[in-house]
């Protein structure tokens, strides 16, 4: 499917708002007393930063062969 540049932005623009609320939810949770108790919330964010760490390279990837 082909996307346009604009939508690419945006795109972007939202993962990356969303890797940033992730990544300070996980310092929330890290910072807890008994971390035991919150390890699988940990381990989905972990797994959602990666899964959104992706998404956003193939989305610069896009980006990019708009801008060559």
């Amino acid at each position: 499917m082909e996307y346009s540049l604009e939508q690419l932005i945006e795109a972007k623009r939202q993962i990356d708002s969303t890797l940033h609320k992730l990544n300070q939810t996980l310092k929330t949770l890290i910072s807890k007393v008994s971390t035991s108790r919150y390890k699988s919330q940990i381990t989905l964010v972990h797994r959602r930063v990666e899964a959104f760490s992706i998404a956003l390279d193939l989305i610069n990837r896009d980006i990019t062969k708009y801008k060559s």
